[in-house]
């Protein structure tokens, strides 16, 4: 937590748009080690096992990207749109996402439970589901204070409670427990295949997150001549999404 915590002070201080889903995310592992300490999982150390397997996905991405813009597909897709002027905020969160949930959050479930203790595992899954889904609403929330019209994407059919510029986030959560599933069965070079497999498929979808089409588009261009282009000013409030969730 305290290396998200770094990334987001960084990125603020930078104007650098990479602390947006950094933002987020350390929202993510604030509220899930608050459940580990409120005894809401079956298993806590497991679940302190499952956060620290999940964390480091992103932070071998993030390191990755750093070092020489290297890493898994799907986060060189999020991360390459990070000096993008055309792209809005709720986009670059929405890469983000797209690569935790869909790539790093069944690797690191399978890390934490191989073999048949994956099984086990799934109540306390769907719990982090729910974690990561309240957190994602919550900033969508926070986004709507700083994009003036992003419920123009409501008209055009881009977005509803989880579904935002046609990917569904409750879907892809769906999707992730049957390939961590998967992935715990496997052995070595299977795994690394299936995984492979994962993360092309979520460079698809970040692509045309990225880049849609149909009505959509000149919606984000409005979007984008509207919302607030101030990078610290929005790290700072997306950072504090869960509070504003609170006190509203």
């Amino acid at each position: 937590m305290n290396g998200l915590a770094d990334i987001v002070r960084d990125a603020g201080r930078a104007g650098d748009r990479i602390g947006y889903f950094a933002a987020l995310y350390r929202q993510v592992t604030v509220e899930v080690r608050s459940a580990i300490q409120a005894g809401q999982f079956e298993d806590g150390a497991r679940m302190d096992r499952f956060d620290t397997h999940f964390g480091n996905r992103y932070f071998e991405a993030y390191d990755a990207w750093r070092r020489d813009q290297s890493g898994p597909r799907c986060w060189r897709e999020a991360f390459g749109l990070l000096k993008d002027d055309d792209t809005i905020i709720v986009q670059h969160l929405i890469l983000g996402v797209n690569a935790h949930i869909n790539l790093d959050l069944a690797v690191a479930a399978a890390r934490t439970s191989p073999g048949q203790d994956i099984h086990a595992l799934r109540h306390d899954f769907l719990l982090i589901n729910d974690i990561l889904g309240r957190v994602v609403l919550a900033v969508q929330d926070s986004v709507d204070a700083l994009s003036p019209f992003m419920s123009l994407l409501d008209k055009v059919g881009g977005r509803t409670d989880e579904r935002i510029l046609d990917f569904s986030i409750r879907q892809s959560r769906e999707e992730a427990w049957y390939s961590a599933v998967l992935l715990a069965g496997q052995s070595d070079q299977e795994r690394e295949a299936t995984i492979e497999r994962l993360d092309i498929r979520a460079a698809v979808l970040a692509r045309l997150i990225a880049r849609p089409g149909g009505l959509v588009r000149p919606v984000l261009e409005l979007i984008r001549h509207t919302e607030s282009d101030d990078v610290p000013a929005v790290i700072t409030h997306l950072d504090q999404a869960m509070e504003h969730a609170s006190a509203g």
